[in-house]
Parts: structure tokens; sequence; C-alpha cells
């Protein structure tokens, strides 16, 4: 059995690609007053905002309802593909996972719609009675409804 592993999931949002990127790429520290049940803060400890290297620390409330933090590198940060990559360097995560990065995509769709946020966690657990982290994945899901909702209600 192996302890590597990925998990993805899509959620489609209205919002334009180009900002619901923003957010994760330059402002991830907003995120906190857009998805507060989820989301206590994210503080920048290194670097610039937005920039790749920075390193940053979330404090956010898991599917266990339990609190928790992850210090994280911003490892790529497109631009121009919409996607931002973070690995986790200190943090909650790695009392169970030996490594764990993950990796948000932003993909307008061709009828300019809405617009696909692809999620993707690549991790490396620390033994097999390790579950997978589908309580995370279920985290973002519900950040992203509440990032998309804040954006849309900016437009008015």
């Amino acid at each position: 059995m192996s302890l590597a592993g990925k998990m993805e999931t899509v959620v489609e949002v209205k919002s334009p690609a180009a900002k619901f990127h923003e957010v994760f790429s330059c402002k991830p520290h907003i995120i906190a007053s857009m998805s507060p049940q989820s989301i206590q803060g994210c503080d920048l400890l290194e670097g610039q905002w937005g920039n790749p290297g920075c390193i940053i620390c979330w404090r956010y409330f898991h599917a266990d309802g339990v609190h928790h933090f992850a210090k994280e590198k911003m490892e790529i940060i497109d631009n121009e593909k919409y996607i931002t990559n973070f690995k986790v360097i200190e943090g909650s995560l790695l009392e169970t996972y030996k490594s764990f990065c993950s990796t948000v995509k932003v993909t307008p769709k061709e009828d300019g719609s809405c617009s696909l946020v692809h999620w993707t966690f690549e991790y490396e657990k620390l033994n097999k009675d390790v579950p997978d982290p589908s309580g995370k994945l279920q985290v973002v899901v519900d950040v992203a409804k509440d990032i998309d909702a804040f954006l849309l209600s900016q437009k008015a």
C-alpha cells in the first residue's frame, strides 16, 4: 500500500477566474473576512504577498471542528494560468502527513459564464492508518463558495 496520495475536486464559481486567482495568489489574508467560519486568519511571515517564496500561516477550522494552523510556502504563483501552489512546511497537517502540497487552478469556462476552481492535494502519509484528507478538501470547497459569494456581492 502506497503512503503517497492525491485528491482533487472542482468547484464551479460565477466569479471571473482572474479575480478568484488574485485572492489566493496575492490576497490570502482577506479570506478570513470572506469565510470566517472556516478561516480565522492568514498572516505573512516572510517575503511579500503575491510573490513566490513568501511564507504565510493559515489559522483555520478543519471538518473535525478543531482549530489548526498551517505554515506554508507559496511555491508557484502563475498569473497567466491562474495557478497557485502551497507547500506545508510546519503545522497541524505535518502531525499526520510527511508532506502536503495544495494547488488551486482557476480556469474560465469558454462561454465566460463562470470559472472552474480545481483543487489538488498531493501528500504522503506518515503511516498506513492516516486517513485521506477528505475533510480538508471539503473545507476548501466551502471556502471557494464563500469567496465566490463575496466577490459577486462586490459587483453590486
